[in-house]
């Protein structure tokens, strides 16, 4: 039988309710991440997630303030729908140059054709 002093004790309760505290913690971050994409998405129209993304992508300390700012207002009722055009203007205003993937194509009896393309035939 082991023998264990009360301040012994105490001392292995305290260190199991930090760990068990840590473990909730990891828990409880995982899922607001989860829970506030589904709030994003509820709200995010057109090409919303795309603006998002290639905001995340170069600014993602602000992106993520943002996120939680965005999460917080769409869940009071305050925000109800965002469009691409809207986030990219919102971001832009906020001093945030956001460079998005652009691509003109034409088409042209019935084929799509890109800008270079249709250049170089009309030269």
């Amino acid at each position: 039988m082991i023998v264990m002093s009360d301040s012994e004790l105490n001392a292995l309760r305290r260190k199991k309710l930090r760990d068990l505290r840590r473990r909730l913690a990891k828990k409880d971050n995982k899922t607001k991440r989860v829970n506030a994409d589904n709030v994003l998405n509820r709200i995010f129209r057109g090409r919303a997630w795309e603006v998002f993304k290639a905001a995340s992508y170069q600014y993602p300390g602000a992106m993520q303030r943002i996120r939680e700012v965005l999460v917080k207002l769409a869940l009071t009722g305050r925000l109800n729908e965002v469009t691409g055009e809207q986030l990219y203007l919102f971001l832009k205003n906020l001093g945030l140059k956001i460079r998005l993937n652009t691509k003109i194509n034409f088409a042209d009896h019935g084929k799509l054709k890109s800008l270079a393309e249709k250049m170089k035939e009309d030269l």
